[in-house]
């Protein structure tokens, strides 16, 4: 077993689950990971594999099928599928967000109705905050729900729909005026919606369509689309929590814990271009001797096992506190920025011990090198993470005089 990225207290069923997780990487992901990157190729046989081991229930309840583990064990999990492949953790994480979003505030109804399926794969879930205009202003939300009879009418477009295609129950947060009178703070005007639709793509509902994927420059493999409401007419059961005005704060709670899923990409993709890194600076010689015996490539590989060491510690706390029922928005922040920022690290690290293999296309570093990007930008950029630290530490160290 690896030396890096170990956690100390775990119990013997999370520390079978990981194992188990770990193998499957090993033996179904890793060795297709970058032939189905290349063909930008959903992977069906990697995502029924994870479906068989339970993995889309991982978090969902036991009393709805699910295996009722904490937030650690899911955030180890995903760890270890981003080792094999980002792209991939990506699909569990989006439909990861509405479960817990769905546990957290849905009504019994819409808990008993969804968590089932969710739990056995089913049902995948996908959530939608961001549109063309918005970048990380939230509170610009322009697409809209407004109260028809007994139905509402939802029109707007939203952007960067991870699963957008392949999803059948998206939640989506929109503007709803209705019984929130003008001047009300946009953030306590907003409604999450759930969503169901037909997998796949143009009219999958009436009033909704999924235009497409949108070619990206990596993070290949899983569908990112816009989603496109015209007229979209839904019942007040789509509601989540079956009140207006909630959305903002359902959402930011399935962000919080979206973050520490980051977070754990992040680590897993440091880890895995570590693993790389080392193993080709023990192949590569040059001027006589293996590249890993020149003092420039141990510093190098010395920062990188740090790097993965560190990322991997806050990782943990910030899963363990919100396992814990304590308020982990600084944690899971701190966790977040430095995870993303490290992978990029050491990821340009591990391409540059590759020197000029790195650049073709036969090595995985180069696909690590396309990924490493997102994780930079998916759950709030680095400046809105410093920016959420820091005020959570102005709270924390208030100055008394």
């Amino acid at each position: 077993m690896a030396r890096l990225a170990q956690t100390a207290g775990l119990t013997d069923v999370q520390q079978e689950i990981l194992s188990t997780v770990r193998d499957f990487v090993d033996k179904e992901i890793i060795p297709v990971a970058t032939e189905l990157e290349h063909r930008d190729e959903y992977p069906q046989a990697i995502v029924d594999g994870l479906k068989e081991l339970g993995l889309f229930g991982l978090m969902i309840p036991e009393e709805y099928g699910g295996l009722g583990e904490s937030l650690l064990t899911y955030a180890l999990c995903v760890e270890e599928i981003a080792r094999g492949w980002m792209s991939v953790s990506g699909i569990v994480n989006t439909h990861f967000i509405v479960a817990y979003m769905l546990k957290q505030h849905g009504t019994q109804q819409q808990k008993d109705h969804y968590l089932p399926r969710m739990a056995a794969g089913d049902i995948r879930g996908a959530f939608s905050m961001s549109e063309p205009g918005l970048g990380s202003d939230v509170s610009a939300i322009t697409s809209k729900a407004v109260k028809d009879g007994e139905e509402y009418v939802l029109n707007g477009q939203k952007m960067w729909l991870t699963n957008g295609g392949t999803s059948s129950l998206v939640a989506v947060l929109v503007r709803s005026d209705e019984g929130h009178p003008e001047g009300t703070a946009p953030h306590k005007s907003m409604t999450t919606f759930l969503i169901e639709k037909e997998p796949g793509f143009g009219e999958v509902r009436p009033g909704l369509t999924i235009p497409g994927k949108i070619d990206k420059m990596g993070y290949k493999g899983v569908d990112t689309t816009e989603l496109i409401m015209d007229g979209l007419r839904l019942s007040p059961d789509s509601v989540l929590g079956g009140a207006t005005g909630r959305g903002f704060y359902q959402m930011m709670d399935g962000v919080e814990v979206g973050r520490v899923n980051v977070a754990a990409r992040g680590c897993g993709v440091a880890h895995r271009a570590f693993e790389l890194g080392v193993g080709y600076a023990q192949q590569r010689h040059t001027f006589g001797k293996p590249i890993a015996q020149h003092q420039a490539i141990q510093f190098k590989l010395a920062e990188m096992a740090t790097k993965v060491e560190a990322a991997h510690a806050m990782m943990v706390n910030a899963a363990r506190k919100k396992d814990s029922g304590e308020r982990n928005d600084l944690e899971a922040g701190m966790a977040k920025y430095l995870a993303s920022e490290y992978c990029k690290e050491v990821v340009e690290d591990s391409f540059r011990i590759h020197g000029g293999y790195g650049f073709s296309k036969e090595y995985e570093i180069e696909r690590l090198y396309r990924e490493a990007p997102m994780l930079l930008i998916g759950e709030g950029t680095a400046e809105i993470q410093k920016m959420i630290i820091g005020r959570r530490l102005l709270e924390e160290y208030r100055f008394q005089g």
